[in-house]
């Protein structure tokens, strides 16, 4: 009998804990329902908020705006820029010409070191020869007889 009635409890005590658990599971659910409808609220809210904010804004007129700000920023950079350049202080350089007027300086600097040209040397050069030179003189006289028959054949041939 008492083995009965402990099977009995233990049997009960297995249900109850089935129907505890079936309990929790719901309330698990419920709990993540509410959770959603809340999320759900506060989206369609803020999407109303969205909207009751942009009905007074065109995209046209935020890139106009934004168009005015960055105008007004650059004024404001020249401005700074104007202010804080010196007056009568110096000369203002353009950078682009003082880097191409280092080029150039290196430039000669270089060719001064690399291409030494040497000036007229101060003595007296000689004076261009008139007369015609000695041996060209002897062998224009001395006729080349094999050359010149080849070359009275070739002309005879052509002609």
């Amino acid at each position: 009998m008492a083995l009965k009635r402990k099977k009995r409890y233990e049997e009960q005590l297995r249900r109850l804990d089935g129907t505890l658990q079936t309990i929790d599971f719901q309330r698990e659910a419920l709990e993540n329902a509410n959770i959603n409808t809340e999320v759900l609220q506060g989206m369609r809210q803020a999407a109303r908020a969205l909207q009751s904010a942009h009905r007074n804004l065109d995209v046209d007129q935020v890139h106009d705006l934004m168009d005015d700000v960055a105008e007004q920023h650059e004024i404001s950079q020249e401005i700074a820029d104007a202010i804080s350049n010196p007056v009568a202080f110096g000369q203002q350089y353009d950078e682009d010409d003082l880097l191409a007027e280092l080029d150039e300086l290196e430039q000669e600097e270089l060719d001064k070191t690399l291409l030494p040209v040497e000036g007229p040397s101060s003595g007296k050069l000689p004076d261009i020869p008139t007369a015609e030179p000695r041996e060209a003189i002897k062998t224009r006289k001395a006729p080349k007889s094999a050359d010149e028959d080849d070359l009275r054949e070739l002309q005879a041939w052509a002609s």
